[in-house]
């Protein structure tokens, strides 16, 4: 569902997937639903995958207030919420630090706090 009705914001080594997202339940959540992608295509160890999936997780931990902005923003019902996938799409050979992550999340949060909900 996330996957078929997102829109999406990029910067050099990661590209978000954005879309609010309806509950089965009636509990509304101020935190996002958060889903971290790194390709075998890209990235075809499976160390480094593992590896590039904690520096996200590292990254998207640190800025989480702006990712609760966002749901906040985003989800107008009661058993709304905002899904969020994180796709890895560097091109690099070498994996890029933790706080080169943390400034393209940062960003890339901002970018969704910004853009308009409709």
């Amino acid at each position: 569902m996330l996957f078929s009705k997102a829109r999406s914001v990029r910067s050099g080594n990661i590209k978000v997937l954005f879309a609010p997202l309806e509950l089965e339940q009636s509990s509304k959540r101020s935190l996002p639903k958060v889903l971290f992608i790194v390709g075998k295509r890209i990235v075809p160890d499976a160390v480094d995958r593992n590896r590039i999936k904690r520096l996200m997780r590292e990254a998207y931990r640190r800025e989480k207030s702006v990712a609760v902005a966002c749901a906040g923003k985003y989800t107008g019902n009661e058993n709304g919420t905002l899904g969020i996938a994180f796709m890895y799409i560097g091109r690099t050979k070498t994996i890029p630090s933790q706080e080169c992550f943390r400034v393209e999340v940062r960003g890339l949060l901002q970018s969704i706090l910004r853009a308009s909900p409709g």
